[in-house]
Parts: C-alpha cells; structure tokens; sequence
C-alpha cells in the first residue's frame, strides 16, 4: 500500500535526504506520489493506435447485428464498449465480444474494478449520507488494502473474459470516480489506515518536523477566521494538507490498480472515465493523477483537456471525452476540436439516437465527418507531438486548494452545498482568461506542473512562465522560477503570486518572489486590503451562484477597483504592471485579475483587445503568432490555430474555439458556435514549403499565403514541411 513506501522513504532519507536539502523538494523528487505507472509511447500507440469513436450502448436501440455493425461502420462509429467484462449486453457473456471482434470495433471496458467502491454513488443520497461528507469522519468506503484486494479479484474476472480479443484498447477501472462525491466539498479522510496520515506529514515535513497532535479538520475550523486574519497569520495547512494527503492516498491506490491490471493483460493501457475538473476534492491534482493513469476520458471543464494534454507524456496515452448530442453543428465541432487539441476519440452517450430501432436522421449529416476524422486525419496525427510557442502556463494545485478556502467564505454555512466549482471558482475563471487571451492572440502553450519545475526546473524550450492565481508556491518552486527568470525568461504573475506557502502559510515576511518582481507584498495585508474589501476574492460567490453572463459574474454585488485597463486590480493600494529586470530576465507582477476577458471576448474583436495589456510581455519576450488569418474581423474572432508535428511534417488545424460548458455528469458542448462557411486566407510569417490542402488532398506549393474555404465549425487542416527552425520557436 502507498503509506508503506512512505514509511519506507522516511527511514532511508531521514529529514529531507542530503544535507541542507530542502524537506519539499526531497518529497517531490522521491515520493511514490509522484512516481509513474507505465507510460511507454509506442506500446500505447500500439493497443490505441488512432481516433476511435465508441458508443456507451446502454440505449442502443438497434441491436448487434451485421447491419448495426454496418451502420456503425459507415457512419464512423469505429469503436464499442463493454460493460464489466462482457456481461452488459443483456446478460449475453458472449455476444456483443463476439460481434465486435467480428467486425474489427475497437472498445474499452467500463467498470472493470466493479461499480460503487471508487464512485459511491448513482443519482440522489440520502440527506444523512450527505451530511457525512462534510465532517471530519472517515470515507464509508474505506481505501486500504481490504479494498484493494477486492477490486483485484474484480479487475482480473473483468480482464479475464476480454483479453482474448485482439480488439481491446483500455480498461477504465470505474466512471466518475473520487475520494468523495464526484467534486463537492468533502472533509472526511479516504483510508481507515491510522498510520498513513502521520506517516504522510512525515514524508512532506521531513522526520521528527511533522505537525503533532491534529485532529481532522473541516472547513468550519478555519471558515470564521478569513474575516480577521492578515496574510502572514494565514494557516489553512491542517485542511490543504489533509486535502494532499487524501489526494496521493487515492492516486497511488488507483496507480496500483493500473500495474495491477498491467500484470494481467501487459497489453492494454488500464485507467478511468468520467474525469473532473482540478479541484481541492475528490483526487483531482492533474499534476498526480496523470502520473497514475495510462487512459483517461474527462468532461471538458476546468481546462482539464488541455492539462491533460499538457501532462500526456508524448502524447502517447489515449485521452478522450464524452460526446452528448445536442445538434448537428455542435456534434461536427466536438470532433474536429478535440482532435485538434490531441483528443485520441470520443465515447458516446447513446441517448435521442434512434426512435425505436430506427436511427434518427441527425446521423446521416455527422457520419461523413466521424469517418473522415476517424479514417483520414485521425491515423494521419496519430503519434504526433503538441507544438507551443514557448509558453508555460504554471499549474499550482495548493494554489487550486486556497482558491477553494477563499471563495467559499461567500456562503458562509452553507458551503456544503457548493458545487459547480468549474464554472465559480477563481482559480478556474483566472485560468480559463490565461487561455482564451493566449489563443485569441494565436499563442499556443502548455501547462507546467509544480511537480516538474520541483525536479526539473523551467525547461529552456519556454520563453515564458506565467503564473496564474499562483497565491500558493514553496521555497523550491521560488527557487526555480527565480532562475528561469534570472537566465533570461519573463515571468508574468496576474496577482498574489507566492503570499502563501504549498501548505496555504501566509509568508511572515513578504511573498516568496517579491524580490524578483521589485515588489513587496505586506503580510499585514487583510481582505479589505484586496479586490472587493470584504472577500479574500474577486467575487461574491453566493450572490453570482446562478450566474449567467460574464459580466453579471463580476458586476453583481462588485466593489473592486477597476484600473484603466479595464482589469481589476488586486491588492487595491498597490500599483499595476510592474516590471522588473531580474538577471537576463523580465519579471512582470500585474496586481491585475485577467477575469474580465471572459467577458470582453464574448463582446467581439473588439472589446477583447483590452488582452493587450497582459499580451504585450508575451511579445516583448519575443512570442509572436507565426501564423495566422489575414485580415481576420469580427466575423474570424474566437479562431483559433493548433499545431502538430509528426515526423517531417506540421499539421495546423484552423478551428474555432467557442465557450464550452458542462456539468460534473458530462459535458464539453459550444456555446456561441459560429457555423458559417467564410473563405480565409492563412498568412504565415515565414515561406513554407510542401503545404498540403489534407482535407482536400490538394497540393498547394511553396510560399506564405493560401486560400481555403471554412466551414467555421468543423476545421482546416494543412501541413508543411517542418522547417530547420520548427514553429513555435522563435
């Protein structure tokens, strides 16, 4: 079990390894948390080698037949899914396996570690069940090594009765899975293990230096002292710990079910479905889980797919998500974007497909794309690796955790019933900005964890680090940064970078790279020294619940300070856009939230320019778009432009990113789709040779403009020949 290695690594490195070694960095550079299950590319290739598209048949009204098979088929439905083995198809043990190898349908298996252990429960609890999740007990369902045993024997009976196939491709041990309900606000511990919690504190604090005497803690322990405490009597360590715990607790569980499974079939990529949002609950620290899973289906919420393809080693491991119809436009635009963003395919929820057993005509105008993703431009990326443009966008996850305590005050008791964090929390809403102004100025970027600056550093491929309500980093991360920055890089922070410690400490002294912004932050600082003056945060969460606009989100009940960008300005007295020569670098403290431009992008071109003022370092940095649509108005704004790179070619896609929403249940589905066909031109900034029309299968020549016609919700898809200095590094 994980808090046995933890015991183990204790007593080898004794307080933090070598000597003078900082205690956190030892952790992160050591701990099983953070150690990976098997992630090789070319076996995962090998078991999901391209875009498949399965059909969750819980509603399939057609039956499994040679013509549903041949419908499937010609409508690109190239894949299937098999329900705990092969017992969910009417309680036929045999059937639909052998209709779906009889005709070649990739598939994965849904629950293949049984169904009500790592997701508790399905529809309403009960209001004492409920009330359980807010206290300070222990998970009904305890995590420990009884468990572990018993999904095991479930795991193996489930891979058993599939593994003669030649068609599989992924086992997923459970759906929506999670230390407590889906992502709500859960204060109980995972494991009835009474040594894992303070073997734990040891690992992280080093030996002998663990916090004693800690009861478990809920969010009413510190609730009430938000309102009085200054920044550096901040100390929301016994929750956030408690939080970290849980969360490695469950990663490493779920990463030992996956070698598990591994030892069974050493063939098949093994991990889960329904994944959520990054959230203080529920074991979603993407910075972790990544790190445990070797196939992933998550709901679009949070930025999750883009953290997840940031975290995809190579790319390699099959990610996908859900698909719910909602019309045609929208089921056309899901394909071609999510393959653009790395999607390896989709599971469908097979619900308003067919009246009876006949499908329903909306088929008929999806198929012929669903078969050219699947047969054409899918294979042709398959394997292919994500081109940025030297941006990294830093993923704090105790800085997700904070975000959480500081937000929830709004509700005052009744945080218990807050839910849709996605769409609330600061830390998503501030992420989600970072992305949009970055894409709408054709900036493309990953996401770096606080895990690989910890062992690795600031990789030198980025120019640029931006630290997104980063109000959590340790002296390690600090530590890194500063050296990024001090050897050439810009560091761009919106607000509050580093005020608080990985443990949620507010800093005694000033925050942990104030002497790299040129800035000091004032411990004494309180809540109504900062955005609003009552809330620790931008808004008032409780009064924009319901929110449905934007820009109700952040008028409704407001007091914050506007600067005459158009942001608002986060510790009120202090100044904005503060630049800082650091070394050979730029350091850039905004004191600005980049909230607003979830709403002025949904007003047009432009009032999304208002971007400038947060875009201009990226290009004082030397970030520019290489490619782009000349000329682009109002009618091309929200266009966005993905790359690839396989081999000795790039790939672009051209395609259009609206505002997604969805639920804890599913979702990813536009808002706001442009579906008009206009003709564009794309314009790079240097000549290219060898473009490919690959769509079309036209041949287009050398040179640095070309022609197409677009059909807004679905994409263009072209390649090059992969120039001496590849795109994206500038």
């Amino acid at each position: 079990m994980p808090c046995v290695v933890a015991v183990v690594l204790v007593g080898i490195w004794g307080a933090g390894g070598a000597k003078g070694e900082d205690v956190y960095e030892h952790y992160i550079k050591t701990s099983q948390d953070f150690r990976a299950v098997k992630q090789d590319r070319d076996w995962a290739l090998r078991a999901w080698p391209s875009w498949t598209y399965m059909p969750w048949t819980h509603r399939w009204g057609i039956g499994y037949t040679e013509a549903s098979a041949k419908w499937s088929l010609e409508h690109g439905y190239n894949g299937a899914f098999l329900d705990r083995g092969v017992t969910g198809w009417k309680g036929n043990k045999t059937g639909k396996l052998d209709w779906i190898d009889r005709f070649g349908l990739r598939f994965y298996v849904d629950h293949t570690a049984g169904k009500g252990d790592l997701h508790l429960w399905d529809g309403k609890i009960s209001s004492e069940t409920y009330n359980l999740l807010h206290g300070g007990g222990i998970r009904v369902k305890p995590v420990n090594a009884a468990m572990a045993q018993r999904l095991k024997k479930t795991t193996r009976t489930a891979i058993d009765a599939v593994k003669r196939s030649p068609n599989r491709a992924a086992y997923a041990l459970d759906d929506e899975i999670s230390w407590g309900y889906f992502v709500h606000p859960t204060m109980w511990q995972v494991t009835d293990d009474a040594a894992a919690y303070p073997a734990w504190l040891e690992e992280i604090y080093g030996k002998g230096n663990a916090p004693q005497g800690r009861h478990w803690a809920t969010y009413e322990d510190l609730r009430g002292k938000l309102k009085t405490w200054t920044a550096g009597e901040f100390d929301c360590s016994a929750l956030m710990d408690q939080w970290s715990f849980n969360d490695s607790y469950w990663c490493n569980f779920l990463g030992d079910l996956v070698a598990y499974a591994n030892e069974v079939d050493p063939a098949t990529p093994c991990g889960f479905v329904g994944a959520q949002a990054p959230n203080a609950f529920g074991g979603y620290d993407y910075a972790k889980v990544m790190r445990k899973v070797q196939f992933i289906e998550a709901y679009n919420l949070g930025s999750s797919q883009a953290i997840i393809r940031s975290f995809n080693p190579a790319n390699a491991l099959p990610a996908v998500t859900t698909h719910f119809h909602k019309s045609v436009e929208d089921d056309i635009w899901q394909a071609w974007y999510y393959l653009a963003h790395g999607n390896r395919g989709m599971i469908g929820w097979v619900d308003k497909w067919f009246d009876g057993d006949k499908p329903l005509p909306w088929h008929d105008q999806v198929g012929p794309q669903y078969k050219e993703v699947a047969e054409r431009i899918g294979p042709m990326v398959a394997g292919a690796t994500w081109v940025h443009d030297g941006v990294a966008v830093y993923y704090s996850h105790p800085s997700i955790q904070l975000g959480w305590i500081l937000d929830a005050e709004a509700h005052g008791k009744t945080w218990t019933r807050r839910n849709g964090d996605h769409r609330l929390g600061a830390s998503h809403m501030v992420r989600r900005a970072w992305e949009n102004m970055l894409r709408d100025d054709g900036i493309q970027y990953n996401f770096l964890s606080y895990v690989d600056v910890v062992q690795n550093g600031v990789p030198a491929e980025y120019k640029v680090l931006v630290l997104p309500a980063c109000l959590c980093l340790s002296d390690a991360e600090a530590q890194r940064i500063r050296e990024f920055c001090r050897g050439g890089g810009t560091v761009i922070a919106d607000y509050l970078p580093g005020v608080w410690d990985q443990h949620g400490r507010g800093r005694k002294g000033a925050g942990a790279l104030d002497d790299m912004f040129g800035t000091r932050h004032d411990p004494g600082m309180r809540a109504g020294d900062v955005f609003g003056e009552k809330l620790w945060c931008e808004v008032d969460q409780e009064k924009n619940f319901r929110w449905k606009t934007y820009e109700e989100f952040l008028t409704n009940g407001n007091t914050c300070v506007k600067d005459a960008s158009g942001f608002n300005k986060a510790v009120r007295a202090m100044g904005a856009d503060r630049v800082n020569r650091y070394g050979k670098g730029t350091a850039v403290l905004m004191n600005l939230s980049p909230q607003w431009y979830n709403a002025y992008r949904t007003q047009g071109a432009e009032a999304a320019k208002k971007r400038e003022v947060f875009m201009k370092h990226l290009a004082d940095a030397g970030v520019r778009r290489w490619v782009g649509i000349k000329g682009a108005a109002e009618r091309e704004f929200g266009y966005e432009l993905t790359y690839w790179s396989k081999g000795a070619r790039t790939y672009v896609f051209l395609c259009y990113n609206p505002e997604v929403r969805g639920s804890e249940v599913g979702g990813g589905n536009s808002v706001g789709l442009k579906t008009g066909d206009v003709p564009v031109t794309l314009e790079f900034a240097n000549d290219v040779r060898h473009v490919r029309d690959e769509r079309a299968g036209k041949d287009l020549g050398d040179g640095q403009s070309f022609p197409f016609d677009w059909v807004m919700n679905e994409a263009v898809v072209l390649s090059f020949e992969t120039p001496r200095n590849p795109p994206g590094r500038h």
